[in-house]
């Protein structure tokens, strides 16, 4: 068993990226950001030493996919409805000052669900009163997660691969030319949000993006823009599916957080945007202090 008093390294690893603050007294400084992601590491002891060596003699307290079955150890998750002081509980310690946050599960019937990293952005958020801890709290990315906030704990959600079906369909599709241009949010990407907002034929729909522009019905340099609105646009009508939120607070990532505020005022939302990075931080802290 371990624990973390004053200063330490958060440690944001993901699949594909990894990220490290020093953070002291609720403030936090960078030490790295690199694409040393768990699919690019073979030896995890190497790689956690070496941001061991960013900030020496301080405690380590990582989060994301670094806990997962594809990760250093794999770390169970804590089951929702999670409370921050429940996933704190949860931490793995590896060595007595190197420690993984759990990552959080979700099952009712057929539906199943699990996060990791996510949940130290969303209770941050709480903590930071960035937003409400009693409703509907949208985290856009590679997997969208639309979780249901009940008394600053996350007591349901529900993850939605937007970001992966479009890296997916930009490498190896039929629309893979087309996805080559730009996808600013424009009149283009407003009406892919529209339909789907209003259907649910997404896999038709896309093959029509090229029908369209094989018969000249529509130009190629706008097709990346409305397919991005029609992945959004389904992504947002699955996360408003259960309840009814009139404002979303969106959280993550500057240039995503505001295609998703986009399409939410298109489904009738108001979405208040907020940074990631600052959040994920609060986390963080907030696990440390409750170790």
């Amino acid at each position: 068993m371990g624990g973390i008093a004053g200063s330490f390294v958060a440690v944001d690893w993901g699949t594909t990226n990894r990220r490290a603050w020093r953070v002291a007294d609720g403030h936090a400084t960078s030490l790295l950001s690199d694409d040393r992601g768990i699919l690019a590491v073979t030896d995890f002891a190497a790689a956690v030493a070496d941001v061991q060596a960013r900030a020496p003699g301080l405690p380590l307290l990582m989060a994301g996919m670094i806990g997962s079955n594809r990760g250093w150890r794999e770390v169970p998750y804590v089951p929702a409805p999670a409370t921050l002081t429940e996933i704190a509980a949860a931490v793995d310690w590896v060595e007595p000052e190197i420690g993984i946050v759990p990552g959080v599960s979700f099952a009712d019937g057929a539906l199943a669900d699990i996060m990791r990293g996510e949940e130290v952005q969303l209770l941050g958020a709480c903590a930071l009163a960035a937003v409400e801890c009693d409703g509907l709290v949208c985290h856009p990315g590679t997997h969208t997660k639309w979780a249901e906030m009940e008394g600053g704990a996350i007591a349901r959600f529900r993850t939605v691969m937007t970001g992966d079906l479009f890296a997916a369909l930009q490498h190896k599709s039929i629309l893979t030319d087309l996805l080559a241009h730009a996808a600013p949010v424009d009149a283009a990407f407003l009406a892919g949000v529209d339909h789907a907002l209003a259907n649910s034929d997404l896999t038709a729909e896309l093959f029509a993006v090229r029908a369209r522009v094989v018969l000249g019905l529509a130009e190629a340099r706008h097709a990346a823009s409305y397919v991005s609105g029609l992945l959004i646009g389904t992504d947002v009508r699955t996360g408003l599916g259960r309840v009814r939120a009139d404002v979303v607070p969106v959280l993550g990532a500057p240039a995503l957080t505001a295609r998703f505020a986009a399409a939410l005022a298109r489904a009738g939302r108001h979405a208040t945007e907020h940074d990631g990075d600052a959040a994920f931080i609060a986390g963080m802290t907030a696990i440390a202090g409750a170790l």
